[in-house]
């Protein structure tokens, strides 16, 4: 018992000194201290100036025209599910929303993309889907078994204009109704 010894040790040369740089001629790493001499590898901070930098000729990104407009920055992700997912996961009388397919780990909590139902596959099971979108096939696959549909986005269009329309006129008839009170006192 008395060869044990408790503290490790790493073995011999396994842990060097780190090189110092730069710290005059008779340490053998002065002067230009390992870089060369001149140039921009030579100086302090980044070696490149940038990603795509190309010795000072126009870079690529530069030279390609830069023609239309991407909308890849402003549209909103979708996550789609067809009929047949639905009658395969969930059983009759049971509500398709953004709650329950969290539940059955069909989409993560984390992420807040629109949910949208598609019409390929068949119906047995009747449905209370409030979903985002839903396309038209499938609503009346559900419909037409018993079940109810509420879209929540993009389902009426017409409708959603109308009502902005009429939310506009009522705003405009009271700026209206203030301004002419606004005369009528002076």
């Amino acid at each position: 018992m008395s060869d044990y010894n408790p503290v490790l040790h790493a073995p011999k040369g396994a842990n060097k000194k780190p090189k110092r740089v730069g710290r005059g001629s008779s340490s053998g790493h002065g002067t230009t201290a390992g870089r060369g001499n001149k140039g921009q590898q030579s100086r302090s901070g980044k070696k490149l100036p940038y990603v795509g930098f190309e010795g000072g000729q126009m870079p690529l990104y530069r030279r390609l025209a830069q023609r239309g407009f991407s909308n890849v920055r402003f549209k909103t992700p979708v996550v789609c599910f067809n009929i047949e997912e639905l009658e395969a996961k969930f059983s009759d009388g049971d509500t398709v929303d953004r709650a329950a397919l969290i539940e059955k780990k069909l989409i993560s909590s984390k992420k807040k993309e629109q949910i949208k139902i598609l019409g390929k596959g068949d119906v047995t099971k009747k449905f209370t889907v409030k979903v985002d979108k839903i396309s038209k096939s499938a609503k009346e696959k559900i419909e037409n078994v018993g079940g109810t549909v509420d879209a929540v986005v993009g389902a009426h269009r017409k409708e959603r204009n109308m009502a902005y329309a009429k939310w506009r006129d009522e705003k405009n008839e009271k700026a209206a109704a203030v301004k002419n009170d606004d005369k009528k006192k002076k």
